[in-house]
């Protein structure tokens, strides 16, 4: 809720209401019925000014909201001489909008996180030595070192040797690719291999990254925003209060039934069971995992209908892991990789660390390596127990055991082979892949029982491997080797013919997910731009969490929407008592806050929404 600019202001305007409440309430017991008036108009008159101020710029925008009739209730009030009734409708008002305020929290934040990852200067070659220059210094033409880890700062060109980049940030692509001499880098991507040297081709600012950067920027700025739910209500129940309130004035003659209406009317209801409910459905959700960054995306999560996932990180895993061990010359299958992993454990290779880590994972006993030679791009070289050890590329291994290399039948695409040969003998080949992620079918069902009806996969790798992996999914479409803004558009497209759910976890989906309705990052391993675009962040690498997070998100919203129409019955019964002389303004401002007290215990049943996966600890 944007009604004030700050939440220590918000906060400020509920302290001088209730503090003017409660010093008026003792001024009138201690028979100072004069200065107790005073008190109340005082904390009343704040409240009313912040609140005209607000409807004034939302009247501007072509925005009717519900704050109106709070508005009306409490001018009345005091115009009439009700002041405690007003100063009850100021403490009410102002309470709602604080909670609604800490309910949407914030939602965006800037995109530090996303430019800091790129780093502020790089190693350039001059005069045969290398200086430290900052990324605005850098020119097209220059000679610049990535060193392994780092991050490539500009687009340009490998200008030594063979480099062994990591796309996953940028493409979607889990396993890195290689690129030998004149090959186009782009920024963003991650070195994986040995040093190499990049000759720039263009200004940081004009680079890949940086253009990921702007496109995130535009999708969030583009992004229409939601109106508040409680807004939805409100010109048919300012209609019905208006028609109440002056027919009471006019066939009584007495204004103050019409101020005890208005003051019935005031949409607190509205005001507070809203966001409580959806207060309480974002701590039920990071109780699962789920982290939605406020009120307004929880609130479009329970109206999905189109979600849209990248295939790297996402729906696969986004690590690769050995598939089949091809075992030759009389070795066992583990007996092949523990080898290759000892003998791996020199290495700083994604691929080798994930070989690593499979050895280590099935129980086997890792020797330290010796005598160790990596060649970048190519493979590693070295000894384990006293067997001279090579793994890497078929070809490459093929040449050193004087065989030729050759693809096994049946590789799948998408599958990295891994050649092993001990002694000069070759010992077999690892297949590697990027698999789905277990259960993603049954992921898939689910979350189309918590009603979205179209499933689109959407990634920067190529369509052969994203058919293959994604085979008997049953998704409605399937989107290959797509640039980011080429995401954006298919977000926005989607966009047409319904509220979009984007998932992603790369740069590369950064502004896709700023651009959708609903952007969701997988915060557990996902990249930090990623995060920073979202609205939704999944805490742990689980898919599965966020079925649960929409049916949270739709049970928190079915209950707010309970709440509201219990709440505006009640209010409207109370309007036709006030209306016929039933009931005082005070009286109906006492009766508004027992209505208020009934809906938010309601809207508090949401903290007990208990996801069909089952109730859980916490994230895990």
């Amino acid at each position: 809720m944007d009604r004030i600019e700050s939440d220590g202001f918000k906060k400020l305007l509920l302290g001088l209401a209730l503090a003017a409440l409660l010093a008026g309430l003792g001024l009138k017991a201690a028979g100072l019925a004069g200065a107790a008036h005073l008190a109340w108009a005082a904390g009343v008159l704040p409240v009313l000014a912040a609140l005209l101020a607000e409807i004034l710029r939302s009247l501007m925008r072509g925005e009717v909201g519900l704050d109106i009739v709070a508005a009306l209730s409490m001018s009345a009030a005091l115009g009439f001489g009700e002041t405690l009734a007003a100063a009850v409708v100021a403490v009410m008002y102002s309470g709602g909008s604080f909670l609604e305020t800490f309910a949407e929290g914030r939602a965006r934040r800037e995109m530090h996180a996303l430019l800091s990852r790129v780093p502020r200067s790089a190693a350039r070659h001059r005069d045969g030595a290398l200086e430290e220059v900052p990324l605005d210094e850098i020119a097209p033409g220059d000679r610049l070192l990535i060193r392994q880890g780092d991050v490539v700062p500009v687009d340009g060109r490998i200008a030594s040797g063979t480099a062994f980049l990591d796309m996953s940030a940028l493409t979607g692509e889990s396993l890195p690719v290689r690129l030998g001499a004149g090959a186009e880098a782009m920024s963003g991507a991650t070195n994986a291999g040995e040093a190499f040297d990049l000759e720039a081709a263009r200004p940081a600012r004009a680079s890949t990254y940086a253009g990921i950067v702007r496109l995130v920027e535009e999708a969030q700025r583009s992004k229409a925003p939601m109106s508040r739910l409680a807004d939805r209500w409100s010109l048919g129940f300012l209609a019905a209060t208006l028609a109440i309130a002056g027919a009471a004035w006019g066939l009584a003659g007495d204004p103050i039934r019409a101020v005890a209406v208005l003051v019935v009317a005031t949409p607190c209801p509205l005001i507070l069971a809203v966001p409580v409910a959806l207060v309480a459905g974002l701590s039920r959700a990071a109780r699962e995992g789920v982290l939605i960054k406020g009120a307004r995306p929880l609130e479009a999560m329970a109206r999905i209908r189109t979600l849209v996932l990248d295939k790297t990180g996402t729906l696969t895993d986004g690590r690769p892991q050995i598939v089949a061990i091809d075992s030759e010359d009389g070795l066992a299958g583990d007996e092949v990789l523990r080898l290759a992993a000892a003998l791996d454990q020199a290495s700083k290779h994604p691929v080798a660390q994930a070989m690593v880590a499979a050895a280590k994972a099935r129980g086997l006993s890792l020797p330290v390596p010796s005598e160790v030679a990596e060649i970048p791009g190519e493979g590693v070289v070295g000894s384990v127990g006293g067997h001279r050890v090579f793994v890497g590329g078929d070809e490459f291994v093929a040449r050193r055991v004087g065989r030729h290399s050759g693809t096994p039948p049946g590789l799948e695409a998408g599958s990295v082979l891994v050649a092993v040969a001990v002694d000069g003998h070759m010992a077999g080949h690892l297949v590697m892949a990027d698999p789905l992620r277990e259960g993603a079918a049954e992921i898939l069902a689910r979350l189309r029982a918590e009603g979205v009806e179209r499933i689109l996969l959407a990634t920067g790798d190529r369509r052969e491997v994203a058919e293959h992996v994604t085979e008997g999914l049953g998704l409605d479409g399937l989107r290959a080797g797509l640039t980011p803004d080429q995401k954006v558009l298919l977000v926005l497209t989607e966009r047409g013919s319904g509220p979009v759910m984007m998932v992603g976890d790369g740069v590369n989906d950064a502004p896709a997910l700023a651009a959708a309705d609903v952007g969701v990052a997988m915060g557990a391993r996902g990249a930090a731009a990623s995060a920073e675009a979202a609205d939704v962040v999944l805490l742990v690498d689980r898919i599965d969490r966020l079925g649960d997070g929409i049916e949270i998100a739709r049970r928190a919203r079915g209950i707010a929407l309970q709440s509201v129409v219990a709440g505006i019955g009640l209010s409207v019964a109370g309007m036709a008592a006030a209306a016929f002389g039933h009931l005082t303004p005070v009286e109906g401002a006492l009766l508004q806050e027992a209505i208020d007290v009934a809906v938010i215990l309601n809207a508090l049943r949401a903290l007990r929404i208990v996801p069909r996966g089952g109730p859980r600890t916490g994230p895990s």
